[in-house]
């Protein structure tokens, strides 16, 4: 069975189903698949569909991760428990989308190129162990929203089941509950390549200095934050607003350790968190003269 891109009137339908609907049409098509590899990122959606593909086929679902300096270090920490969780197979793949010069120079398309380069690699392991079906995480609410990645996933034949059967990130993580998968209400959480500005140049120092700064936060407890890059060594720090007043009180400690880092200036963005904030320069249009 062939997993097709939704048309807008298969999506209206699908709306209309229970995520539990959903969810046993999704069971269905996994078996049909009969072997099949997932790219797993380490957030709920990927996962998700990883774990329902080893309920479904065992030791025949494999969970892949590329790894590379933009992955998160508490995200590769957290592989392995996820692993034991889900009971599946699971591979790390070494990928090197910085030693490609079009990702490493930040082009607004940089998403593209990274996973090009992933699915490269994912594609030739399946063809190796003779897999037919590789599939992402993709789902409805990603329609719409400025995703290059999904080209390169349209260019490597990758199949988006989630998507295709309808489902959103609440009935991803209502299901996901229902089976006992730990991290259901998890942020969303993108690569550490995104945390710079377009046209700034991603090199491995650059991400492990982002690595270090949002690991301190988070290791004081906060969940959901981002500090972007812009120009050389500046910092924005985006917080929920309603974490900002504790953030505080931690001020001067954080900024010693970004200086630490290589930092040169340190700023906290008073308009708070927002998911993909880089993208609103792809919106900005000059008034006209």
């Amino acid at each position: 069975m062939t997993v097709t891109s939704p048309t807008h009137t298969q999506l209206i339908a699908s709306d209309a189903q229970s995520w539990p609907e959903k969810l046993n049409a999704l069971r269905a098509h996994l078996r049909d698949c009969q072997r099949v590899i997932v790219a797993v990122s380490g957030g709920i959606d990927s996962t998700f569909l990883w774990a329902i593909a080893t309920q479904e086929l065992g030791h025949h679902a494999l969970g892949v991760t590329g790894v590379s300096p933009s992955l998160a270090s508490w995200e590769r920490e957290a592989l392995a428990g996820l692993a034991d969780e889900v009971n599946g197979r699971h591979e790390l793949l070494d990928t090197h989308e910085l030693d490609n010069p079009n990702y490493a120079a930040n082009p607004s398309n940089r998403c593209f190129y990274c996973k090009d380069t992933l699915w490269s690699a994912v594609t030739a392991l399946a063809a190796a162990e003779g897999v037919v079906h590789v599939m992402d995480g993709y789902n409805v609410d990603d329609v719409g929203d400025y995703r290059p990645g999904q080209d390169a996933g349209r260019k490597h034949a990758i199949a988006s089941p989630l998507k295709a059967f309808g489902f959103r990130k609440v009935d991803i993580r209502a299901a996901a509950e229902s089976i006992g998968l730990s991290i259901w209400a998890k942020p969303a959480m993108a690569c550490l390549s995104s945390r710079f500005a377009y046209g700034v140049p991603v090199d491995a120092d650059g991400l492990t200095r982002v690595d270090g700064a949002e690991r301190w936060l988070r290791e004081r407890g906060f969940a959901q934050l981002r500090v972007r890059v812009h120009g050389d060594r500046l910092a924005r720090l985006e917080l929920p607003t309603a974490e900002i007043d504790r953030f505080l009180a931690l001020r001067e400690a954080f900024v010693a350790h970004m200086k630490a880092l290589g930092f040169l200036y340190v700023s906290l963005d008073l308009e708070g968190f927002r998911s993909g904030s880089m993208n609103a320069v792809l919106e900005f249009e000059p008034a006209a003269q």
